[in-house]
């Protein structure tokens, strides 16, 4: 009997630490289900060798140095991940293709429910959720494995370079050296900020933007959508590497290969940090409609600056807990009769 308690207190110890580390494996493999998968790596080898843990550090701080291994032996391929205007320059509509690249190659979205504890503090809940936006996350991805640890160590979960050398079996110096270096780079990677501009909850002008957005999107209005777009404004549709830049041929895209997505439904996701909506294209065949993408967006200035649709739909919705059909409401069915 009290095995078994002992067994069941030490699961439920481990597991209040999931949603931290899920956070710190997605940050470092920059992919949803290499995160998944490395924390479950990660609870299963504490559970086995938890009798070799004598306590010295905390039991979240093993389970980081655990963690910690586990990304790095799974960073050893070298394979980076990206987003496709990491990968090409942007194409104009007259020469899009839709050319798809392997899963191993993109950046993967992720609900913020999984990766974001709750925290007390407002300020530290901010510096979560800007550690998990697209432009940062690439950014991160640009890093030698153990700087991308240091870095997420220290600036993000606020290590000191102390508690970061105990974990890496390295040097104070050698920490402060690898953050140096991994600061350096991050500061000469441009967009790294870009979504600096979404507030913490969003604020009253993002919240109208976003009200005209689904407008807009959902009635397939690009003379609206274009006064919403910031002229920089990009798009991209992983797994295919094509990015536009610019309202016009944006909007050039969505009427011409994009135009079977009139008469969409956008339902509100948290994502990355960033307001995101599940998309959902009118479904020719079985009525209703079904998944097209998760979009994530990206604000400044009240403008959308970013519009990146992740469309491989069987893998997205069942991670966000999204339904895999919605039904046509009664009013449009009448009309459609």
């Amino acid at each position: 009997m009290g095995d078994s308690t002992a067994t069941a207190d030490l699961g439920v110890a481990l597991d209040k630490h999931r949603t931290e580390l899920t956070g710190y494996c997605y940050r470092m493999l920059g992919s949803s289900f290499e995160a998944e998968d490395a924390v479950q790596d990660t609870l299963v080898r504490a559970w086995r060798s938890y009798d070799k843990f004598e306590g010295r550090s905390s039991l979240r701080s093993w389970l980081y140095r655990i963690a910690t291994n586990v990304c790095l032996d799974m960073l050893t391929a070298g394979n980076k991940r990206a987003r496709p205007m990491d990968l090409t320059e942007s194409t104009p509509l007259a020469r899009a293709a839709l050319s798809p690249r392997p899963d191993h190659t993109w950046l993967e979205p992720m609900p913020d429910a999984r990766v974001l504890p709750t925290v007390e503090d407002p300020a530290e809940a901010a510096v979560a959720k800007e550690s998990v936006r697209l432009a940062f996350m690439a950014a991160l991805q640009q890093l030698p494995p153990k700087q991308r640890a240091v870095l997420i160590l220290r600036e993000v979960l606020a290590w000191k370079a102390s508690e970061v050398a105990e974990l890496l079996d390295t040097t104070v110096a050698s920490v402060n050296s690898a953050l140096q270096r991994a600061r350096a780079t991050l500061a000469e990677r441009a967009d790294a900020g870009r979504e600096g501009a979404v507030s913490d909850p969003l604020d009253e002008e993002q919240h109208r933007l976003l009200e005209r957005y689904v407008k807009a999107f959902e009635g397939y209005d690009m003379t609206a959508l274009t006064a919403l777009l910031h002229e920089d404004a990009v798009m991209t549709m992983p797994p295919f590497d094509l990015w536009l830049r610019g309202p016009a041929d944006i909007t050039g895209f969505m009427t011409t290969l994009g135009a079977s997505c009139a008469g969409s439904r956008l339902l509100p996701v948290q994502v990355n940090g960033l307001p995101g909506f599940a998309h959902y294209k009118p479904d020719a065949e079985d009525g209703g409609f079904s998944p097209w993408a998760v979009q994530v967006l990206e604000l400044s200035d009240g403008r959308i600056t970013g519009f990146h649709c992740f469309l491989d739909t069987k893998r997205w919705f069942p991670l966000f807990g999204l339904p895999l059909h919605l039904e046509a409401e009664a009013d449009e069915v009448e009309q459609g009769g």
